[in-house]
C-alpha cells in the first residue's frame, strides 16, 4: 500500500511535534506501507519570512518572494528527514526540483503542470521514506515558484494522483472536518465523511481545513482523502465521491472574514461591461463574488463585488490599468465585512434550508447586506463584528432543527 501523508505547519512547529510526526510516519512504514510525506513550513515561518521581505524591500519581485518562501518548506523537509533518521529509519528529503514537480511560471500563484515520479519511485524502491517540500514547483526556466494558499495540500494530492497512491492523509491540528470551525462554533460536530462537491464549496467559502485546489484535484483524479489530527489517534473525516444520507442535512456553516468589497462608480451602462470586468479579473486569476449593480445617471451605473483581501492590490491595479477600457469615475474598497455560508446538497429542493439561516439572523437582529446562492449553498454578507456570533446562532438553529447529522 502506498500512502501520501501531508503535515501542516502546526504539526511540525517544534521539536516535540516534529518527533511525533516522525514516529507516526515510521509506524506507517513498519506496517508494511510505502510512505511519501509532504510538509509545510514550520509554525509561522512563512509569515515571518514575508515580514522580513517587506522590511527589506516592500516592492520586491514575486520571483524573489518565491525564492525566499520556499526555504520554509525545505527547512521542514530536511529537519523531518533528519528526525526520522535519528529514530532509526531511512529517509531522504527532496525539494520540488528533485521530486520532479513542474509548475507554471506564475510566481506566488503557480499551478502544477506535471510530476516526474522517477526519482521518488527509485527512493521508495530502495526502502526510503520520502519527505518532500510542499507548496513549491519548478518552472521551465528552473526557477522555484510557489503554489499559493494551501499549496502543500495541493502538492500532496497531486503526488497521490501521480503516484496512484492508495490514500492521501491530510494531518492537521483538528480531528477532521467539522460542521463549522470548532474554534468559532463551540458545538461544531465532526463529520465522518463528506463529498468532494460539498468540500469544494466549504473550502471556497472560507473553511480552512483543506485548500480548494487540492479538493478539486482529488475529485478529478479520484484520490481518496482522509483529514485527521496529527496530535492524537482519533478517526478523521473521509472525503469521497458520494456520501449517502437519508433526509436533508447541511454539511457545514462557514465564515470568511478575509474578504473586501470593491466598488466602481460611474461605469458605462452598456452591454459587455461585466464581461470586461470578469475578463480583467480572470486574467489576474482573481475570483469575485457578491456581484451587484445600481443604475445612476443616464448612461452610467455603479457596480461592486467582493474579492479576497490578499487579491485586493492586484485587483485594484488591474482595474486602474484598464480605466479607458472600462470608462469609470472612481474605485474604492470597503473592509469590515464577512461572508457567512451554509452548504447543503438538499438546498436545491428544500427552500426551508436557507430560510432557517435568515430566521436565525433576524431573531438575533443581525442585518444582512447581500445574498448570494447556488444549488447547494446560501451565503450572506454581514458586519464582521457579528460574524462569530452569527455562525454560532445559525449552526445552533440547524442543529436544533436536526439538519446536522450527529
Amino acid at each position: 500500500m502506498l500512502i501520501v501523508q501531508k503535515y501542516g505547519g502546526s504539526s511540525v512547529a517544534d521539536t516535540t511535534r516534529m518527533e511525533n510526526v516522525a514516529w507516526r510516519v515510521i509506524a506507517a512504514r513498519q506496517a508494511g506501507h510505502d510512505v511519501v510525506v509532504v510538509v509545510s513550513a514550520r509554525g509561522d515561518t512563512t509569515d515571518h519570512l514575508m515580514e522580513e521581505a517587506t522590511q527589506t524591500n516592500p516592492n520586491a519581485s514575486k520571483r524573489e518572494i518565491d525564492m525566499l518562501l520556499t526555504t520554509g518548506e525545505q527547512t521542514s523537509c530536511a529537519l523531518l528527514a533528519m528526525t526520522i533518521q535519528g529514530l532509526g529509519a531511512p529517509a531522504v528529503s527532496l525539494n520540488a526540483y528533485q521530486a520532479g514537480i513542474s509548475a507554471t511560471s506564475a510566481h506566488t500563484s503557480a499551478r502544477i503542470k506535471a510530476i516526474d515520479c522517477e526519482r521518488i519511485r527509485t527512493e521508495l524502491d530502495s526502502g526510503q521514506i520520502v519527505v518532500i517540500a510542499g507548496f513549491q514547483g519548478v518552472n521551465r526556466r528552473g526557477d522555484l515558484t510557489t503554489l499559493g494558499r494551501g499549496g502543500s495540500d495541493t502538492t500532496a494530492v497531486a503526488l497521490a494522483a501521480a503516484l496512484h497512491a492508495d490514500i492521501c492523509e491530510i494531518y492537521t491540528d483538528v480531528n477532521g472536518i467539522y460542521s463549522a470551525d470548532p474554534r468559532i462554533v463551540k458545538n461544531a460536530i465532526k463529520l465522518p465523511e463528506i463529498s468532494y462537491f460539498e468540500m469544494l464549496e466549504l473550502a471556497a467559502l472560507g473553511a480552512n481545513v483543506l485548500a480548494k485546489r487540492s479538493v478539486g484535484l482529488a475529485k478529478k483524479y479520484g484520490v481518496k482523502l482522509v483529514v485527521r489530527s496529527s496530535l492524537n489517534e482519533t478517526e478523521g473525516t473521509i472525503v469521497k465521491e458520494e456520501v449517502k444520507m437519508e433526509g436533508i442535512f447541511i454539511s457545514g456553516v462557514a465564515v470568511d472574514k478575509d474578504i473586501t468589497r470593491i466598488s466602481i462608480s460611474g461605469i458605462k451602462d452598456e452591454p459587455g461591461v461585466w464581461f470586461k470586468v470578469f475578463s480583467i479579473m480572470n486574467k489576474g486569476n482573481i475570483p469575485i463574488d457578491f456581484i451587484q449593480q445600481t443604475k445612476q445617471d443616464i448612461g452610467t451605473k455603479d457596480i461592486s463585488f467582493t474579492v479576497a483581501k490578499n487579491d485586493l492590490p492586484d485587483a485594484i491595479a488591474a482595474l486602474n490599468g484598464n480605466t479607458h477600457r472600462l470608462g469609470f469615475d472612481a474605485i474604492s474598497h470597503m473592509d469590515g465585512i464577512a461572508k457567512l455560508s451554509v452548504v447543503s446538497t438538499g438546498m436545491a429542493t428544500n427552500p426551508g434550508v436557507p430560510s432557517l439561516m435568515f430566521e436565525a439572523l433576524f431573531d438575533a437582529g443581525i442585518n444582512i447586506d447581500s445574498i448570494s446562492t447556488s444549488e447547494i449553498r446560501a451565503s450572506v454578507l454581514i458586519d464582521i463584528s457579528e460574524a462569530d456570533r452569527a455562525a454560532n446562532l445559525v449552526h445552533e438553529k440547524f442543529r436544533n432543527g436536526k439538519y446536522i447529522k450527529e
